[in-house]
């Protein structure tokens, strides 16, 4: 097991399936880690170096993901909200926000976008 941001991930995973398991580094976010610190595609984690997985985690505290990015997102839509616009009031219904219609798949709609309450 390797330690990456603080997570705990078994060495025979691939290198780049290993990054994107974090919330927020997608495949293009991925393969730029991997280009800049020249790993392989294909690499897995127990082929990398004790200075490589620390160099890719010091990278990685760089950058909002995780947490920090699940919370500056939900600020941004109670900021949307507490201001009154109409994204603001969609997300309060739990109606879609970017302008898909309703007029037949409202019950999928509204399943879809559930408002999360705090229990």
């Amino acid at each position: 097991m390797v330690n990456l941001y603080g997570v705990q991930i078994a060495e025979n995973q691939l290198v780049h399936k290993a990054l994107r398991s974090f919330f927020g580094i997608g495949h293009n976010v991925a393969d730029r880690i991997c280009a800049k610190f020249s790993i392989h595609k294909t690499a897995r984690i127990s082929q990398l170096t004790q200075p490589k997985v620390t160099a890719i985690s010091s990278e990685m505290t760089k950058m909002v993901i995780d947490t920090e990015l699940r919370r500056k997102i939900a600020d941004n839509v109670i900021r949307l909200k507490d201001i009154g616009t109409y994204r603001g009031r969609r997300h309060a219904q739990g109606l879609p926000v970017r302008g898909q219609k309703t007029k037949k798949q409202i019950a999928n709609a509204r399943r879809f976008n559930r408002i999360q309450t705090n229990i």
